[in-house]
């Protein structure tokens, strides 16, 4: 393929995610990997076709592994200060929640989503105090 080919392709993909879907930045990388292959063949590398593909299949691997976990954290992590600002504070289970399982807990007049991460089920009206948050579900355990 031409280094052009690379080049739209890999805008193509930047495009699409950033416009089209949200595919939680797959095709982000799948995109910046196109990029590199077209940089590299506009560059002098005059490389059989199935090599410029076995590198954009590498590179894809390598920075979908390598980055796109951290980067999608950075930027679209869980709420900001919902953490710090919960943990350690009691509130009461609205149903019955056996260890490991999920269900609905109100605190400080709301009401979210909680696992109980505890060995005891944590009964309807109990108290539960937060451990820990993931993303916007409360980390709880009897109290």
């Amino acid at each position: 393929m031409p280094w052009w080919g690379w080049i739209a392709l890999g805008t193509m993909l930047l495009v699409s995610e950033m416009l089209l879907v949200d595919l939680e930045f797959y095709l982000v990388f799948l995109g910046i990997s196109a990029l590199l292959v077209g940089a590299a063949a506009l560059s002098g590398l005059d490389d059989p076709v199935w090599l410029q593909w076995l590198l954009f299949a590498a590179l894809s691997l390598v920075t979908l592994v390598g980055f796109r976990q951290r980067v999608y954290g950075k930027l679209r992590g869980g709420a900001p200060g919902l953490a710090a600002e919960l943990v350690g504070q009691t509130g009461r289970a609205r149903e019955r929640i056996d260890p490991s399982q999920q269900g609905s807990v109100a605190l400080h007049g709301s009401v979210w989503s909680a696992r109980n991460e505890g060995e005891q089920p944590i009964e309807a009206g109990g108290p539960v105090r937060v451990l820990r948050t993931e993303g916007v579900t409360l980390v709880v355990r009897s109290d």
